[in-house]
């Protein structure tokens, strides 16, 4: 695949490649993340094309009727980047397939300590 410009934009479509709108290139990625409220008892698994500016939403209760809003759910405790949307949408599939015993495991693999990865790392980005 060849280098998409865009517009902060996501562009998924693999017709339009060679289609010049900007002078940056448009990296096309997914991140899965798991977030907890302060106790670390609720977990939620989420996909994005845009982490930093999905987590700014959920800080701000952007959507104040939604899961994360609701149960204060606002702790970045995992992420990992995929080269495609459509990877990170398969792996958030079979990570909410799991039990919650397989998710804290798949956060303890990362960060034993559940620290919150958007004020370590992701809010500097």
């Amino acid at each position: 695949m060849g280098i998409i410009y865009a517009k902060d934009c996501f562009v998924p479509r693999n017709d339009l490649i060679g289609i010049y709108y900007m002078t940056k290139p448009l990296q096309i990625t997914g991140t899965v993340y798991i977030l907890t409220n302060k106790n670390n008892t609720v977990l939620y698994t989420g996909v994005t094309s845009n982490l930093f500016v999905r987590m700014q939403q959920h800080i701000s209760k952007y959507y104040p009727d939604s899961f994360t809003a609701k149960y204060n759910v606002t702790k970045l405790v995992y992420y990992k980047q995929y080269e495609t949307i459509e990877l990170a949408i398969a792996e958030e599939k079979r990570i909410k397939g799991g039990n919650r015993q397989q998710k804290m495991d798949l956060i303890n693999s990362m960060n034993a300590n559940w620290i919150d990865l958007w004020l370590k790392e992701v809010s500097k980005w």
